[in-house]
């Protein structure tokens, strides 16, 4: 009955030397995993950096370049508004040669 102890005792002693050592594999693989893991969160932390420069340098010059077309919008304005005073200035003109040419 002895015999029959110390060889189930055995068994299981064998059985965990074989669990840890797949524990052992598995720690090994799940190590190499999160230094892959740690080197691709690096590579997009950097692409990330990198996009955000760009995104900031691309709304600095969008907001430059909405400031000149609402220069140009105002001066197009200004123009518009002057040409329409102009025509009715010519047309009143016309208007009084017109009436000139009828009366002499």
């Amino acid at each position: 009955m002895a015999d029959l102890s110390v060889e189930i005792l055995r068994e299981i002693r064998d059985e965990i030397r074989r669990t840890n050592e797949r524990l052992d594999a598995t720690n090994a693989r799940l190590d190499a995993t999160n230094e892959r893991l740690g080197t691709q969160t690096d590579r997009l932390d950097s692409r990330l950096d990198g996009l955000q420069q760009r995104q900031s340098e691309m709304e600095s010059r969008l907001a430059t370049e909405l400031v000149a077309v609402a220069g140009a919008v105002h001066e197009l304005k200004d123009a518009v508004l002057a040409d329409r005073k102009l025509r009715e200035q010519v047309a009143d003109h016309e208007a009084r040669l017109r009436a000139l040419e009828t009366a002499g």
